[in-house]
């Protein structure tokens, strides 16, 4: 009940400002913390909500865990109950601003930006710092970064039996196309 109020709550902020920001609710966050030589532990989530401030980059993004798609039932079921508790912390937030954002200075050529902000999961927040990738596609604004983190600093523990077919660090790709 929760995670429908938030999204309701989300959504009803985005019309207010609908001038100043652009939105998306589709695209496409990977998770990966896989091990050469072991299965692929890999997932994709499209159910993915953006929002950006044209005016002052300020950017905002939720993501639901229980919509991670694993090819292996097995590791999405492990991925939900035991390592994210997706029942008890069911979103991944990403709040922060992109530096030195300038609307005007974005063209079709994809330009590099650092990003700063706060995400949150498994109920830890921590400072993440990295790049993104801007471009203007058509009116609309395609959003790429690619960056990771540890595992630890969300308090998400690997059993020792399964830490050689699981990495430590997770690498997180996003891209979102903000309209």
């Amino acid at each position: 009940m929760k995670t429908i109020t938030s999204i309701i709550l989300l959504v009803f902020s985005l019309t207010a400002f609908a001038q100043n920001e652009m939105i998306t609710n589709k695209g496409i966050v990977t998770f990966e913390a896989s091990i050469p030589l072991y299965e692929e532990n890999k997932a994709v989530n499209e159910t993915v909500y953006c929002i950006l401030n044209i005016k002052t980059g300020e950017i905002k993004s939720l993501v639901l865990i229980k919509d991670f798609q694993f090819k292996i039932p097995l590791m999405e079921e492990h991925f939900n109950e035991i390592y994210l508790e997706s029942n008890r912390y069911p979103k991944a937030i990403f709040k922060g601003k992109i530096q030195g954002f300038n609307w005007n200075i974005i063209g079709t050529k994809p330009k590099e930006f650092e990003i700063k902000g706060k995400l949150e999961i498994h109920g830890k927040r921590k400072e993440i710092t990295s790049i993104i990738v801007l471009r203007k596609v058509n009116n609309d604004l395609e959003l790429l970064s690619n960056f990771n983190i540890d595992l630890k600093d969300f308090n998400i523990k690997i059993p020792k039996i399964l830490s050689i077919k699981i990495a430590e660090t997770a690498n997180i790709k996003t891209s979102y196309l903000l309209k």
